[in-house]
């Protein structure tokens, strides 16, 4: 439903008038209308309604004889309230001394000490003497609640937090409480490790040391760090996070809570991929391949090694941006090769070029929906991406939507995905035909016949046409949620013109709660794209003065001898691209391979000439772009270790020796000049996007941004799929673990990836495989090996495997048709 309208009312707190919205919970009015704190145990308003179960915030209300829990009331016009009267100082001191009771009182030795909020409640609205002789009440302790986790029982006040976000918020129903009264505990249901993707929050939550970070675990005391907001580039979602520093450490990450962008919340890669930062297998210092190795060098001579080889490959070198890089460094890349090097051969996008106005038309500010649109608008159709893989924050406030405001969820994706089960309706197609299924969508919303398209796209035409019945008559407010997988391949053109067909049908241009949203592939996709990383388009998504390759024909032409070097700036070609056969004999082909990396990946150990260490999103200042067009300051929270140096820095001095000295000194100078090259950032600064963020598309100025195609468009017939004869058709998924942080951060190298083959049970049944087993899955004499998963919701005719895995990746076949048999 659209966000609610709130009627504001006048009540009467401690003798002050307050107003505050009507129906509001009376203890988060109190503190954000009243200045008054009413203590709570229980009550996290992003948890969801009020249970009262610790009744710390009791108060007094006139006209109702007994004390009422303060984060249960709702706020009524006229009330009087009191907070602070002897009935009510001799309720919350009662109930703290029977928290207490069997409380270890362990604060020396716990690591919640001095941030604890038993402990400050305390000593706020405690009395400071307890009256309890008899021995306390003693568990095991402390237990590996999970390997990131670990439980104290005797410290646990039983607040349900934890049990209420894994049952309501993150919906995983794996924490329950045990047992009854005094023997009361917390734990998984079936009392395996909690692990899921979400699991940190908990200690978090917490309002006790009852759950703590193992890896954080007797590190340090309040006292002894520093807090240090920024943004978290380890995927799309860009949460605001908070370091926790000591000694030029990071020890911990906390959320920063931001309600436009990730609600308060943090995946567990965000919250414990820090680790990777100060492990040993880092690169800190430049490489140089000597001999057929990387050996250490100086930074003088690898700058000066690197700019030569770019030198002598001026006009035949190509360059390739992961989505860890920052706007600035993307529009310092960018430039390097356009005019420094000669070349357009440039790219961010792993799923092949699209036409530059379909680009514009795509990042149009009138089609762009929000973050928190996600949660109110009358429904969401989730296209071609897994949310908690991709952007796991956005997980979260899609169930938010459906259980407080009554959304209607929409999935269409070719693999089953985590959201099928508060879906309305789902719908499956075929992999890698999302052009189709849109075609097939756009000719439902039309009235169109949908049979053909439909079967082009392996889904059910019935299916199609409840969807587009269900988007009709669900509201005005509408967004689509769509991955970049929807637009790639080639087919990506037509599928996106399809997409905007949809918008167009459904009205989404121009409405307020409404539009589209795009996943990209890398964290900062967006942002590097509008600051010019795209074989045709320059900064500000304008049209360069010459169109280049794609990464796909970066490959071919590295392979071919007509490209010599390639500039990798925070990728790796055999991990994060498609075709790695293509990929390994474009490497090994080229002459000049320069890398910024922070790990030897596979093609970086096997093939770069020149490696520049990377920071750390710790380390690393700048701007990234949010997918829905929100600019976000990233801030260093430590210094950058060992030898690393700021990657815009490695990339002005490389423009500075190929003869283009522009006087880049300061990263905030980069900032300037980019924002200035852009029509639609004109005006802003980095203080105008502040700690929040801006979103452009909300400025005046983004009416400079460039108009691109307009629907509706002719769409051509879909291609009939091709006849398996036997064969599975070849999807491909990646993980929210598949990273190199996650494999080289001690406390999450269980979670990193192995291949996995996933396959309907029918499918399973007729080719002999059974669940657990090894498989082997082959295509054009290529073959990966996993582990077969058997998935009663996936569909007949198909087989899932993972990407972005050093071994035994799906980018090691071309599909689509690929044979399945047990290894």
């Amino acid at each position: 439903m659209p966000r609610p309208v709130a009627q504001m009312v006048t009540f009467t707190l401690n003798g002050q008038e307050v107003t505050a919205p009507e129906n509001a919970i009376l203890a988060d009015a109190a503190l954000e209308h009243g200045n008054v704190e009413i203590p709570v145990f229980c009550y996290e308003p992003k948890i969801g309604g009020p249970v009262g179960a610790c009744r710390m915030c009791l108060v007094e209300i006139e006209g109702i004889p007994k004390l009422q829990a303060g984060c249960s009331v709702p706020v009524k016009d006229g009330m009087v309230v009191h907070t602070d009267t002897p009935r009510v100082r001799e309720a919350q001191e009662a109930v703290l001394e029977f928290i207490l009771v069997n409380h270890p009182l362990d604060c020396p030795v716990c690591d919640k000490g001095g941030e604890c909020p038993l402990q400050d409640k305390s000593f706020g609205w405690g009395d400071g003497i307890s009256r309890f002789v008899e021995p306390k009440r003693h568990f095991e302790k402390p237990l590996a609640l999970s390997p990131l986790i670990a439980i104290d029982r005797e410290r646990c006040i039983l607040c349900y937090r934890c049990v209420r976000f894994s049952q309501e918020v993150s919906e995983d129903h794996q924490l329950v409480l045990q047992e009854r009264g005094a023997h009361a505990f917390v734990a998984t249901f079936d009392g395996h490790p909690y692990v899921a993707p979400f699991s940190g929050n908990i200690i978090e939550l917490c309002p006790v040391g009852a759950l703590t970070s193992q890896p954080y675990r007797f590190r340090a005391r309040p006292w002894d760090i520093e807090q240090s907001g920024s943004i978290c580039t380890l995927c799309p979602a860009q949460c605001n996070v908070s370091f926790t520093v000591r000694d030029d450490r990071v020890l911990r990450v906390l959320q920063r809570d931001h309600e436009g962008v990730d609600d308060g919340w943090l995946c567990d890669k965000g919250r414990f991929a820090y680790q990777a930062i100060h492990v040993d297998e880092r690169i800190t210092q430049p490489l140089l391949r000597d001999g057929g190795e990387l050996r250490p060098v100086t930074w003088e001579l690898a700058l000066e090694t690197a700019a030569a080889a770019l030198g002598r490959g001026r006009g035949r070198t190509a360059a390739l941006a992961g989505g860890a890089a920052t706007n600035e460094e993307g529009w310092l890349l960018q430039g390097l090769l356009r005019d420094s090097l000669d070349s357009a051969d440039i790219d961010s996008r792993a799923g092949g070029t699209l036409p530059l106005d379909l680009h514009q038309a795509l990042g149009a500010p009138a089609l762009q929906a929000s973050v928190p649109d996600l949660e109110f608008a009358h429904a969401v159709l989730v296209l071609g991406t897994e949310p908690v893989d991709d952007a796991p924050v956005l997980d979260l406030r899609l169930r938010k939507g459906v259980r407080r405001h009554g959304l209607q969820l929409f999935t269409a994706t070719s693999r089953p995905s985590a959201l099928d089960e508060r879906a309305v309706l789902a719908v499956r197609y075929a992999p890698g035909a999302e052009a189709a299924f849109v075609a097939a969508l756009d000719a439902a919303l039309t009235g169109a016949d949908v049979a053909g398209p439909a079967a082009a796209a392996g889904a059910d035409a019935d299916a199609v046409r409840a969807l587009a019945d269900g988007l009709r008559a669900a509201g005005e407010d509408i967004v689509v949620l769509w991955g970049e997988r929807v637009c790639s391949g080639a087919a990506g053109a037509d599928a996106a013109r399809g997409l905007l067909n949809v918008a167009a049908r459904l009205g989404l241009e121009g409405r307020d709660g409404a539009g589209l949203l795009g996943v990209p592939d890398g964290a900062n996709g967006r942002g590097l794209r509008e600051v010019g990383v795209l074989p045709n388009a320059a900064p500000g998504l304008a049209a360069p003065d010459t169109d280049g390759r794609d990464a796909a024909g970066i490959a071919a032409a590295l392979a071919a001898g007509e490209l010599t070097g390639v500039y990798l700036l925070r990728t790796d070609p055999l991990v994060d691209l498609a075709d790695t056969p293509l990929w390994e004999r474009a490497l090994e082909k080229a002459t000049t391979v320069i890398a910024h990396a922070s790990f030897l990946t596979p093609g970086i150990a096997e093939h770069a000439t020149v490696v520049f260490p990377a920071e750390s999103h710790a380390e690393k200042e700048g701007t990234v772009v949010h997918p829905d067009g929100r600019l976000q300051r990233l801030r260093p929270a430590i210094g950058r270790q060992g030898e690393t140096r700021p990657e815009w820095q490695v990339l002005a001095e490389l423009r500075r020796a190929l003869g283009n000295d522009e006087r880049l000194l300061t990263c905030s100078m980069v900032t300037a000049r980019m924002l200035e090259s852009i029509p639609f950032y004109a005006g802003l600064t980095l203080d105008t996007i502040g700690a929040d963020g801006t979103r452009w598309t909300e400025r005046p100025q983004g009416a400079a941004a460039p108009a691109g195609a307009a629907a509706p468009f002719d769409l051509p017939a879909p291609a009939p799929a091709a006849s398996p004869n036997g064969r599975l058709r070849l999807g491909t998924f990646r993980s929210i673990w598949a990273s190199p942080e996650v494999g080289a951060s001690p406390a999450l190298k269980f979670l990193h990836p192995r291949q996995r083959v996933e396959l309907a049970p029918g499918d399973a049944e007729r080719l002999g495989v059974r669940h657990g087993s090894p498989v082997t899955v082959a295509c054009d004499g290529r073959s990966v090996t996993g582990i077969a998963h058997v998935r009663a919701s996936a569909p007949e005719g198909s087989v899932f495997l993972e990407t972005a895995i050093a071994a035994d990746s799906a980018a090691e076949l071309d599909g689509p048709l690929v044979e399945v048999r047990p290894a």
